[in-house]
């Protein structure tokens, strides 16, 4: 198998130079930048057999070189920077006829050595799999491999091809590194390439299924993956149209006035000139590409005065991006043209175009210094790199797309601060670089039911940041559901970002479409605000594991069939798995049914309650409001207080939502937000660990570990007992709580009778200071499991309600309707009889569901019975209006 795909290289630096690069930046340089790790291995580790060489870098991966001339690479390439990692356990010994073998503890290599190539004839790698032997030779096909990732979406209407991954159902996978690029040695690690000559150089990968111990060992050798800041897992506004600031200013304000979080602005490219571009007219510049598509100059028509308008938006708690598209290099129209021609030796008179040529190191220091460095000392946070023209560089196999979000990518490490930047995929390695811009799919059901597929597979090869047009990007419009179910999948995905493309028909403005619709989104985004924690701390154990937190099931089930059969369904962080609605709702019930794969263990279903237990393969039926989403039972989620935008204030109270069905624990973790302190030590984690067993909860959050600057010094803890009956006592470090009703600002427990959750308020506590709270829960065994699905009887009772209350003139929901959906108000207004009116809904059912067919005697729309009674759970004959 041949990765042809290209990688980069990441650099490394003190604080104390990080603080030094902020002053050399100001000053229009850059401080020297060094490699993490050293691609030079430990000779202790390295076999050399005459033209071969043999690098042991774990147990399980072993580099293997074979050279005409005998000579071997021990620069970094564009893949593989680090080699020099601990010296694992091996042996080496010549058998008869010449043969020579290498024994690691999973692992052996067979080689007869000769002038000639690798071949079938020469090497071998056998390892155990399962309890069965496998070996590989050189020419056998990888029929398992389990893929990767491909560089764009672009005009993808559902399904596209994927590139070759780094785990296989054969247990091995082998990397041709043979003709990728070098780096040198330079204060900014620049692309070399290989000397001339005839050579092969392979990474064989013998991991069986343990594919995170494979993504794990490829980030060792590779580099991690870095951790975004935090404000990128909030939601991201963007669209292609020509807004003016004053467009900018009024849609964030409508985000505020109609209660919709928000973090990042995306300007697209209509910020700089663009000549008012008609494609039809086909105009061209100097470069030959269209005029106007690449730009730095701002549109003063649009944006009168850019720091002004950007500093608007800082103070409003957002993030820019600027839209590029370098490919034209720099235009005579451009504001830096002058500049830009004398620093490349081109006199400006002669108003000759500045060639693109981001491989020529001059060109790229340049380039940053004169076009990208004036816009972000206007304000502008990150650049998104919309790289869509040429796939060659002057350099042989080195694809600009990869090389261009390296040289982004390292400038933002070169001046000291936390990058970010939003590309297209360039291919292996480019794991280093978040995040990534899918591309332009069309919108139709097919394609969003391709992404949660092609995002998890993207783990494969490490890229663990994708970020997807919300909604489909062509021809833009789409129907009020497909874009709820998407915005749905966004909320549980790495990115949350909206676009579309530059058409009057597509609308992204949530609260512009049917209140049904603008509800159910808004409580989307609110939710996904409330989990940053929990994405935030699985963003970490990312960088720290080299495992992404959205990956596929076969990770943590690699022996399941099911697990590589159900391809829309994923692993959202240890917690949870996903299995998104991608297809419309049934026209009869206006319910949308999902076929979900539990694995082993119990699970609670979270929109609705439902406690379920694997393994199993069910059929499951969604209302809109509804994401199928399964929590381990026991599971601990951090979450947070509602927030216009990330960091808008501390996360205080810390809340902590508890699963029902076992004990559980898990770590929080938090630093900065957006500083390089993450790598340097500069950040806590708090370990929380809950018991609970028929007789209540024991749960104990310990003092934190760690610190970083501006890290808060007390809190108070919100703890949501999920699943429960009203508690009959509570207790936090010695001290009883008592009942409180909602909306009281003050510590102690209410009930949510709707969700059959117990919501603690503690007082603040020292982050120092273990907090442990105990709450006696009551309910026998036969009262508890009438919490099973209680909370989404309760959303169906809500719909079928309104759906009777619809026929007005014809007929009304019967009280015995009204009652049943009021029975979580009554769990919350009075908990002492919460078990009571549990009890009296399950009996009180069948007597209901009579009452609601009995409206077909007063000729009632049987078309509505029928869709109440589906939300009731009610199989009927009765079809809705447009059934086929």
């Amino acid at each position: 198998m041949n990765f042809v795909s290209p990688s980069t290289i990441l650099v490394v630096r003190s604080l104390a130079i990080c603080a030094a690069l902020v002053v050399s930046t100001v000053l229009g340089t850059v401080a020297k930048a060094d490699q993490k790790g050293d691609p030079v291995a430990d000779p202790q580790a390295v076999v050399a057999v005459g033209n071969a060489r043999f690098t042991v870098l774990t147990p399980q991966m072993i580099r293997m070189e074979w050279s005409a001339d005998g000579k071997f690479e021990d620069h970094a390439s564009l893949v593989f920077i680090n080699r020099k990692l601990p010296v694992p356990k091996f042996t080496r010994a010549k058998e008869k006829r010449g043969w020579e073998t290498i024994k690691t503890e999973k692992l052996a290599l067979r080689y007869k050595p000769s002038k000639a190539e690798f071949t079938a004839q020469n090497l071998s790698v056998s390892f155990d799999l399962n309890g069965k032997q496998v070996v590989w030779k050189p020419g056998i096909k990888d029929s398992g491999n389990l893929l990767g990732t491909t560089r764009t979406l672009d005009g993808v209407e559902g399904a596209t091809s994927l590139e070759p991954g780094l785990v296989s159902r054969d247990g091995w996978v082998v990397v041709d590194d043979s003709e990728r690029s070098l780096f040198d040695n330079s204060d900014w690690p620049w692309v070399l390439q290989r000397p001339a000559g005839k050579r092969q150089d392979w990474y064989f990968f013998g991991y069986g299924h343990d594919y995170k111990q494979a993504l794990g060992d490829y980030s060792k050798v590779a580099g991690k993956i870095p951790l975004p800041p935090r404000f990128a897992f909030g939601t991201w506004w963007s669209r292609y149209w020509a807004y003016s600031d004053q467009e900018f200013e009024e849609l964030v304000n409508d985000f505020h006035a109609n209660n919709v979080p928000l973090d990042v602005l995306v300007i697209d490219m209509d910020w700089h000139i663009t000549f008012d571009p008609r494609w039809w007219k086909e105009q061209k510049d100097q470069a030959g590409e269209r005029l106007g598509w690449t730009g730095y100059t701002w549109n003063r028509t649009l944006f009168p005065d850019p720091p002004a308008f950007l500093k608007w938006v800082h103070e409003q708690g957002l993030k820019t991006t600027l839209n590029m598209h370098p490919a034209s290099g720099v235009q005579p129209h451009e504001e830096a043209y002058p500049e830009m021609a004398r620093a490349m030796g081109i006199d400006p008179a002669t108003k000759k175009y500045v060639p693109f040529d981001i491989t020529d190191k001059k060109f790229a220091e340049n380039y940053l210094k004169y076009l990208h460095r004036p816009l972000e000392k206007d304000g502008v946070d990150f650049f998104w790199l919309d790289w869509q023209q040429e796939h060659k560089t002057k350099i042989p196999g080195l694809n600009p797309t990869w090389w261009l979000n390296y040289v982004h990518f390292t400038d933002k490490e070169r001046q000291g601060e936390r990058p970010l930047l939003f590309h297209r995929w360039g291919g292996l390695g480019n794991h280093r670089y978040q995040i990534g811009f899918s591309g332009d799919t069309v919108s139709v059901w097919k394609s969003l039911a391709f992404q949660p597929y092609f995002t998890a597979t993207a783990a494969n090869v490490g890229y663990a940041y994708w970020s997807h047009d919300i909604g489909g990007h062509m021809p833009g419009s789409v129907s009020p559901e497909l874009y709820t179910r998407w915005i749905q999948f966004g909320m549980f995905s790495p990115i949350l970002r909206t676009h579309t493309t530059k058409n009057p028909e597509a609308e992204r403005r949530i609260w512009a479409y049917p209140p049904q619709y603008a509800k159910v989104m808004r409580d989307a985004f609110v939710q996904r605000y409330a989990l940053l924690p929990y994405i935030y701390s699985q963003a970490r154990e990312t960088y720290d594991s080299g495992v992404a937190f959205f990956r596929p099931l076969y990770y943590d089930y690699p022996e399941a069939p099911e697990a590589y059969e159900q391809k829309d369904e994923y692993i959202f962080g240890d917690n949870m798995i996903v299995a998104p609605v991608t297809s419309e709702m049934s026209v009869d019930s206006q319910l949308a049914t999902q076929s979900v794969w539990l694995p082993p263990g119990e699970w609670v279903e979270w929109s609705t309650g439902a406690r379920l237990k694997g393994p199993a393969k069910l059929d499951r039926t969604f209302a809109l409001s509804e994401i199928p989403v399964y929590v381990k039972a026991g599971s601990i989620v951090p979450m947070q207080p509602r927030m216009e935008h990330s960091d808008e204030k501390p996360v205080d109270p810390l809340i902590l939502t508890v699963f029902p069905g076992g004990s559980g624990e898990t770590r929080v973790y938090a630093d900065a937000g957006n500083t390089r302190g993450y790598e340097q030590k500069e950040f806590t984690w708090t370990h929380v660990q809950q018991t609970s067993d028929a007789s209540g909860v024991k749960l104990t959050v310990s003092p934190v570990e760690g610190a970083y600057p501006g890290m808060i010094e007390e809190r108070a803890y919100e703890f949501r007992l999920f699943g429960v009956y009203p508690p009959k006592r509570v207790n936090v470090n010695g001290t009883e709580l008592t009942f409180v009703p909602e909306g009281q600002d003050r510590p102690g427990w209410r009930y949510d009778g709707k969700t059959t959750t117990v919501v603690i308020t503690t007082p603040k506590y020292p982050v120092s200071e273990e907090v442990a709270l105990r709450a006696d829960l009551q309910g026998t065994q036969a009262q508890v499991a009438l919490l099973d699905g209680l909370p989404g009887k309760i959303t169906r009772l809500r719909t079928a309600m309104d759906i009777m209350n619809h026929t007005w003139r014809q007929g009304w929901s019967p009280d015995s309707l009204i009652a049943a959906f009021q029975t979580g108000d009554r769990m919350s207004y009075y908990p002492d009889q919460a078990i009571a009116a549990a009890e009296d809904l399950q009996s009180n059912w069948s007597a209901m569901v009579t009452d609601v067919k009995a409206l077909e005697k007063d000729k009632v729309d049987p078309k509505a019975i029928g869709l109440a009674l589906a939300h009731l759970g009610v199989e009927t004959q009765v079809k809705a209006a447009g059934a086929k």
